[in-house]
């Protein structure tokens, strides 16, 4: 089969996610990289573009003449992956998909509820595919809970606790990473809540199926002069009569990328963390409690459908992104991907944060969505 053409804004040099992009699009061999705008910098994006081996003459200064020219060609990109800060996530976005280009773009939607509406409205006229990379959502025992919880394995569900705490900016921190993720004007009102709180927020909806009703968050910058949040509380009512705790934080020392989800129903309960994503604890009530392995034994036909690896070696980050690479692949040639998150996770992610920066003006009064 022939590789889907893929062009990116933003990764240029100094960047972070950029990598994780390329690196997952090449896993499946799926996704050629033939284009990018790299950085903001013209300078920075064709020395960018040339230690990656691009075309001189597809290393585009900005993001709208890339989106022109790419266009145009007979052999244009398929589809553009957006990895920049959140800000430019809504002005790309638009500009691709209004060129008649598939988006491929990194989480939150955007950095204001206006930008991820108007990106909205630019995928429906479109008709464009949108994807959103929350990436935890594509780990092989994330897609077996899912179904687990689906099928009623666990009973009605009561509980849901979530949490995603890091320490790298447990002090003032200046460098590229930092200075974006801490400055509203390019992270948006949100700053924890944003960058990763929704990653909390949609594991918890993606495994539990739940929505939810009204919150009440208690949001504090700990670093003196910090102008976003860098801890997040918030409790959670879920349509249904569920509860459940979301609590997101880049202030808490001694953590690295600690993502957590605990589910607990009726009749079971499941407990998953992101550093160490290959095993998952299930306890029935009143029976002991089993630890499920990768595609190991009891493994849902969700679980696998992605696997890359024997049981025993590691699958985990990288892999979990190619796993959305290579279905934004098959939706692109007209196939069907139910699990991929788009528009419509991206606009949950936006409310979700807009409900938490409200709740926590009025004293973490409780807030609807």
């Amino acid at each position: 089969m022939q590789k889907l053409k893929l062009g990116m804004v933003g990764g240029g040099q100094g960047a972070l996610i950029g990598g994780v992009h390329r690196i997952a699009a090449r896993i499946d061999g799926q996704w050629e990289l033939v284009a990018g705008a790299l950085s903001s910098d013209p300078a920075r994006a064709h020395a960018s573009a040339a230690e990656l081996g691009l075309d001189p003459a597809r290393s585009y200064a900005d993001f709208a003449e890339m989106a022109k020219a790419e266009a145009a060609r007979p052999d244009g990109i398929d589809a553009v992956a957006i990895v920049t800060p959140n800000h430019m996530h809504a002005p790309a976005a638009i500009a691709f998909l209004e060129a008649g280009i598939h988006v491929i773009c990194d989480k939150p939607l955007a950095a204001t509820m206006a930008q991820a509406e108007a990106i909205a409205a630019a995928a429906a006229a479109s008709g464009k595919r949108f994807i959103l990379t929350h990436n935890y959502s594509a780990y092989p025992l994330i897609r077996q809970a899912r179904e687990m919880v689906a099928a009623g394995d666990l009973g009605e569900i009561r509980l849901v606790h979530v949490e995603y705490v890091q320490d790298w900016l447990a002090e003032e921190t200046s460098g590229k990473q930092a200075d974006w993720r801490t400055d509203p004007a390019r992270s948006g009102a949100g700053g924890c809540i944003g960058d990763i709180g929704t990653h909390a927020h949609n594991l918890a909806a993606f495994v539990s199926g739940l929505e939810i009703d009204r919150l009440s968050a208690d949001l504090d910058a700990f670093v003196p002069g910090r102008r976003v949040d860098d801890n997040v509380h918030v409790m959670l009512r879920y349509k249904g009569g569920a509860k459940g705790m979301l609590w997101a934080s880049q202030v808490a020392v001694g953590n690295g990328n600690a993502l957590r989800l605990r589910i607990h129903g009726t009749r079971a309960g499941l407990d998953w963390a992101q550093e160490d994503p290959n095993q998952m604890r299930f306890a029935r009530f009143g029976e002991p409690t089993q630890i499920l392995t990768r595609g190991g034994a009891g493994a849902t036909a969700a679980g696998l459908a992605h696997l890359r690896t024997p049981g025993g070696h590691p699958e985990g980050y990288l892999e979990a992104f190619a796993t959305l690479y290579a279905e934004a692949a098959a939706l692109i040639r007209g196939g069907a991907a139910e699990a991929l998150p788009g528009i419509g996770e991206g606009l949950a992610g936006m409310r979700f944060i807009a409900a938490c920066l409200r709740s926590s003006e009025e004293d973490a009064a409780w807030t609807a969505l």
